[in-house]
């Protein structure tokens, strides 16, 4: 048993002892009345206590600032890069509508096929039974193949993928600001080079009503980061200037960079609810507004939650104090 790489961190982090058993996550929530399950959940108590914990740890702290990369850190990556070599080597094909490129499909059942493997490559060997279980996460990350489209429901997977990580102790309480500035945000850049390459439809998207066609956690992460930040105001973002000269430190302003990219006309028109969002006087406030609306229209939607998978590590039972 591999008792020296369990003895750093603390409690919380500890790896759970190898006797547990893992299993191959399914869906639990088929029903509007099954939410109430839901939200009752270890797993909805553990999700969100994850995102709220990155959320704190990232507070005032630039993309480019100087944190602790360990060896499964480097390893994600090596993993986000080989989605990103397949979608090189899987070009769109000509097709008659201009939406959902059908090569998503091909690119979609290389992942299929190896998410267990690449899975493989990030824990060590003594924890190689989690791998099925952390790989479904993996798989429903990345967008829907049927239906190919990509949503806050698959951002929300990649999240539980990097959570299940934690509560197996491969990642670490150290790791809080690579799994955001590093990981999350090479998971961001390798959907954004997907839903370009491919046409991918945003899922269950609210139109110009919605926050953002795709993403919902780098708004929230990257609002934290510009908490008293001495210069930078929630009014400034709508200001092309400002986010071409700071895009590269802070997540919010890439994902306002990367609307602009992908849409035309006034953005008051085009993203209506981040247009308000910037009168709100203080990134705090903003923040917390986020927080909030993550809650209401994502966690506690039923059209997203019913796709959601329950296992061992993330788990439909409820809380227990």
């Amino acid at each position: 048993m591999a008792e020296s790489e369990r003895q750093t961190g603390s409690p919380e982090e500890a790896t759970p002892p190898l006797c547990q058993s893992f299993m191959i996550p399914k869906k639990e929530i088929h029903m509007v009345p099954d939410m109430a399950k839901w939200k009752r959940s270890q797993a909805y108590a553990d999700y969100i206590g994850f995102i709220l914990t990155l959320n704190e740890g990232v507070k005032g702290k630039k993309l480019t600032c100087e944190y602790k990369v360990s060896e499964p850190i480097e390893k994600l990556m090596g993993l986000l890069d080989t989605l990103d070599r397949w979608i090189d080597e899987t070009p769109p094909v000509n097709q008659p509508s201009r939406f959902g490129n059908k090569a998503f499909r091909t690119w979609y059942a290389k992942l299929d096929q190896e998410a267990e493997n690449l899975v493989k490559t990030v824990i060590p060997k003594h924890l190689a039974e989690a791998a099925p279980e952390i790989a479904v996460y993996l798989k429903e990350s990345v967008g829907n193949s049927t239906r190919i489209d990509y949503g806050t429901g698959h951002e929300a997977a990649f999240a539980a993928f990097l959570c299940c990580l934690c509560k197996i102790g491969v990642l670490r309480v150290d790791d809080q600001l690579a799994i955001v500035f590093k990981v999350f945000n090479r998971y961001l850049e390798v959907m954004r080079k997907l839903q370009k390459t491919y046409r991918m439809e945003p899922a269950g998207s609210q139109g110009v009503w919605g926050l953002d066609d795709f993403q919902f956690l780098p708004f929230i992460w990257g609002s934290s980061q510009l908490i008293e930040h001495p210069n930078l105001e929630p009014r400034h973002f709508v200001d092309e200037k400002v986010v071409n000269e700071n895009h590269k430190d802070y997540m919010f302003l890439e994902c306002i960079l990367f609307i602009t990219e992908m849409k035309t006309g006034p953005f008051a028109e085009h993203s209506n609810q981040l247009w308000n969002i910037s009168a709100v006087p203080s990134w705090s406030k903003v923040n917390q507004g986020l927080v909030r609306m993550y809650k209401a229209e994502c966690l506690e939607k039923f059209p997203v939650i019913q796709h959601f998978k329950f296992g061992s590590l993330l788990p439909i039972q409820p809380v227990t104090s």
